[in-house]
């Protein structure tokens, strides 16, 4: 049976059961303190032992991703990314409660108070990081959870993939454009980007070792996915690197020795004078891979070329025109 006792102005609860430490806690009711000790007997019939509730008792949310951030965090490949993420996450309300409180309807209203300012997408990631997270401290971390309340939160409806692509005179004139801009890069940075349907980040990450122009391959040894692959080279991704490998001033380790923020503002200056405002750099992709099916190739060869790994991503990426498929039909 459970001891409750009065202690000044608290009530303090007692449980204590052969093979088990001890376990006490105070209460303002002597209700409060009685229906705690009942739980945590009930608790041990069923299971055999108390879970230790202090540490979510005494730690917060905030407290959680910060550990998150410095243990975790750092083992990703999108940890910058995550980390930004997570300052702007640590910066609200919802991290000041202690993990024994937070409950599902506090990250439900946090996500409904971060709908009136970002994009669903972002607020899927951030539900994300709190779920995984709380499931870090839950395995590995010693806090117990009766359950990971930001699991049973409903995650906003995300967006529809975009399904823009180049139309008309748009390459032409977006090539044009880079030929009149100050970074000279984003010329080739454009041409390797449609004909190999590699990311950004990918042809930014291009080293002149991984350049197999022999073999008309270039080797990405890490991706976003986590895998590497071998992408071929079409005839004008071949010529656009046989140029830049004759340069005389070219980068003796990288195919564009130019950073992401360099071409994030390069580009919207770029397509503010080709006229393409609303195009993105990523679309880019979406053109290249769209480009292969209707070329001929099958899923299994573009899923090659491209990296994705199911159907499912790699429709997200793919918009063929009717018209382009007429011929075909006979």
């Amino acid at each position: 049976m459970a001891t409750i006792r009065k202690l000044r102005d608290k009530w303090q609860a007692m449980v204590r059961r052969k093979g088990i430490a001890p376990r006490s806690k105070s209460f303002d009711k002597k209700a409060d303190a009685e229906k705690w000790a009942r739980d945590l007997e009930a608790q041990v019939d069923v299971a055999g032992y108390v879970p230790d509730s202090k540490l979510a008792e005494n730690t917060t949310l905030g407290e959680i991703l910060t550990r998150y951030r410095r243990e975790i965090t750092p083992t990703k490949r999108s940890a910058k990314t995550e980390a930004i993420r997570i300052n702007a996450m640590l910066r609200r309300d919802v991290c000041h409660r202690t993990l024994a409180l937070l409950s599902s309807a506090d990250i439900a209203a946090y996500r409904d108070e971060r709908l009136q300012t970002v994009a669903p997408a972002t607020i899927i990631r951030e539900l994300n990081t709190i779920s995984h997270a709380l499931d870090i401290a839950q395995r590995e971390w010693g806090i117990h959870l009766v359950r990971n309340p930001a699991k049973l939160v409903r995650r906003p409806s995300a967006p529809k993939g975009r399904t823009r692509r180049l139309e008309g005179d748009e390459e032409v004139k977006l090539l044009a454009a880079a030929d009149k801009g100050r970074n000279p890069w984003m010329k080739p940075l454009i041409i390797l980007a449609v004909e190999t349907g590699m990311r950004r980040g990918e042809i930014l990450g291009l080293r002149w070792e991984h350049v197999d122009l022999e073999r008309r391959i270039v080797h990405l040894p890490i991706t976003k996915n986590g895998d590497s692959r071998d992408v071929p080279l079409s005839t004008r991704a071949m010529e656009t690197l046989t140029g830049l490998m004759q340069q005389p001033n070219r980068d003796a380790e990288r195919v564009l020795p130019v950073s992401a923020d360099a071409v994030r503002l390069a580009w919207e200056h770029l397509r503010q004078r080709a006229g393409v405002g609303d195009l993105h750099i990523h679309d880019l992709r979406h053109e290249a891979v769209s480009r292969l099916f209707e070329k001929g190739l099958d899923i299994m060869e573009v899923s090659t070329i491209s990296g994705h790994k199911t159907l499912t991503m790699l429709k997200r990426y793919t918009h063929l025109r009717a018209e382009d498929l007429v011929a075909r039909l006979g």
